[in-house]
C-alpha cells in the first residue's frame, strides 16, 4: 500500500497522514490481497480522513477479481470497477511478425490477454484504487506525475513530512515554480489540461481532484489496447492467410475458435466498460453546479474527460467488431473457395466422364459376337475405329471448351 499526496507537487507519504492540507487530495493505491488484510485499518482512517467508509457490498466488489466493469454510488463516494485490457507480459515476443507467427504461439498471446479489474473508490480529497498484484498503472503513473511535478516524488520529502504530520505547507519559490512550468509546456501528452487550482501557482499539469486521476489511470487503462490491437491483428492476418491458402489444407480450427470465443469476451467488457463509463457521465451530470468559476471549469474539464474516455472504449469496441467481422468473412471466403475448388473437380470428372462414355459406346459395339460386324475382318478395321475414337474425342473437347465447361 503506497500513499500519495497531490497539490502543488507529488509527493509520497510514509503511512496515512493525520489531517489532509488545506489544498490537494490523498491518492491510495494498494493491491486486492494488501487491501483485503489491511481491511480494517483501510476503513478507520478513510472515516477520519474521508468522512465515510466503504460499504461492505462494494468491498466484495473491490475484492472480486472476476467483477465486469460497473458504476455505483454513496452519500461519500463514487466507486468504479474497471476491466482493463491489454497483453499479458512475454506476448509481444510471440509474435515479430506475420510469416514468424505460428498458431501455438498465437493461442498462447491469447491465454495471456489480461482483463482484470482495477477498482476505483472516489472520495472528496481521497482516491482510493485496488488493482492487481502485478498491475503496472500505478508504477507508470507514479513516474508520470512526478515528471509532471518537476521530479522524483522522493525530492519533495520535506512536504510528504509537513503533510502527514499536518503542518501547514509552503509556498513554492520562484525557481520551483518557472521549473514546473518549463516541464508542463515541454511535455505535450494527453494526460495534461488542467487549470491551476488557485492563483499563484505555477502551470502545473497534476491532477486537480480525484476524479481528474480517475479518469486519467481509465483512460490509460482504455489506450493500453493498442498494443493489444497489435497482438489481435497479427494473429489473425497469421489465421487467414493460413486459412485462405492453397499450399495446405487448414488444420487449425480450434486455434481459430478459440481466438474468435476471444474476441467476444472482449465485446463483452468493453460493452460493461461504455456502460460504467456512461453511468459516471450520467451521474456526474446530477452532481451540485459550482459557483465558483475555477470550480465550474474544472467539472467541465471532467464532463470533457469522461467524454473522451468513452470515445476511445467505442474506438475499441469498434475494433474488436471489426476483427469479428474479418475473422467471419475469412471462414466464409475459406468455405466459398474450398466450394470453387470442388465445383472445378466435379466439373473435371464430368467432363471425363462425357468423353469416355462415346468410347465405351464404340468399343462396346465393336466388341459384340457377330461375324456380319462391318470392319472386323478387315486388317484396317482397327486404324479406323481408332481414328473415329479420336475424332470423338477431339470433337467433344471441342465443344466442352466451347462452352466454357473446360478452362483455357
Amino acid at each position: 500500500m503506497r500513499f500519495f499526496l497531490i497539490n502543488e507537487h507529488f509527493t509520497e507519504l510514509p503511512e496515512w497522514p493525520e489531517t489532509l492540507p488545506a489544498h490537494g487530495f490523498l491518492w491510495v493505491t494498494t493491491g486486492r490481497r494488501v487491501f483485503e488484510v489491511q481491511l480494517p485499518n483501510v476503513q478507520r482512517h478513510l472515516q477520519r480522513l474521508a468522512g465515510g467508509s466503504l460499504v461492505d457490498l462494494h468491498v466484495s466488489d473491490l475484492l472480486n477479481p472476476q467483477l465486469p466493469s460497473q458504476y455505483d454510488y454513496t452519500s461519500w463516494y463514487d466507486i468504479l470497477v474497471f476491466r482493463r485490457l491489454a497483453a499479458g507480459p512475454g506476448t509481444e515476443r510471440m509474435f515479430l511478425d506475420e510469416a514468424q507467427g505460428t498458431a501455438t504461439s498465437a493461442r498462447r498471446a491469447l491465454a495471456g490477454i489480461d482483463t482484470s479489474p482495477v477498482g476505483f473508490a472516489l472520495f472528496d480529497r481521497v482516491l482510493l484504487t485496488v488493482h492487481p498484484a502485478d498491475c503496472s498503472v500505478r508504477d507508470f503513473f507514479e513516474a508520470r506525475l512526478s515528471q509532471l511535478a518537476g521530479g522524483p516524488a522522493e525530492s519533495h520529502a520535506a512536504h510528504g513530512h509537513a503533510a502527514l504530520h499536518g503542518l501547514p505547507e509552503g509556498g513554492a519559490d520562484t525557481e520551483e515554480d518557472a521549473h514546473l512550468g518549463a516541464q508542463a509546456r515541454l511535455d505535450p501528452s494527453v494526460m495534461g489540461g488542467s487549470p491551476p487550482r488557485t492563483e499563484g501557482r505555477g502551470p502545473s499539469r497534476l491532477p486537480p481532484s480525484p476524479a481528474d486521476l480517475m479518469l486519467r489511470i481509465v483512460n490509460h487503462m482504455v489506450d493500453s489496447y493498442l498494443d493489444l490491437r497489435r497482438l489481435l491483428t497479427r494473429q489473425f492476418a497469421y489465421l487467414q492467410q493460413e486459412l485462405l491458402s492453397n499450399r495446405n489444407q487448414f488444420k487449425h480450427w480450434q486455434a481459430l475458435l478459440e481466438s474468435r470465443n476471444t474476441l467476444h469476451a472482449l465485446e463483452d467488457t468493453c460493452e460493461d466498460q461504455r456502460a460504467a463509463v456512461q453511468e459516471w457521465i450520467d451521474a456526474l451530470q446530477e452532481w451540485p453546479v459550482p459557483t465558483d468559476t475555477a470550480a465550474a471549469r474544472e467539472r467541465e474539464v471532467l464532463r470533457v474527460r469522461s467524454r473522451d474516455v468513452q470515445e476511445h472504449i467505442e474506438r475499441v469496441l469498434s475494433h474488436v467488431r471489426r476483427l469479428e467481422n474479418s475473422a467471419e468473412s475469412a471462414v466464409q471466403m475459406h468455405f466459398s473457395a474450398q466450394g470453387s475448388r470442388t465445383n472445378d473437380i466435379m466439373r473435371t470428372l464430368t467432363v471425363l466422364t462425357a468423353v469416355f462414355l462415346p468410347l465405351n459406346l464404340i468399343t462396346g459395339v465393336f466388341g459384340m459376337n457377330f461375324d456380319a460386324l462391318p470392319l472386323i475382318h478387315s486388317g484396317a478395321g482397327f486404324w479406323v475405329a481408332l481414328g473415329l475414337m479420336a475424332l470423338v474425342v477431339i470433337g467433344l473437347v471441342w465443344w466442352f471448351r466451347r462452352q466454357r465447361y473446360l478452362g483455357e
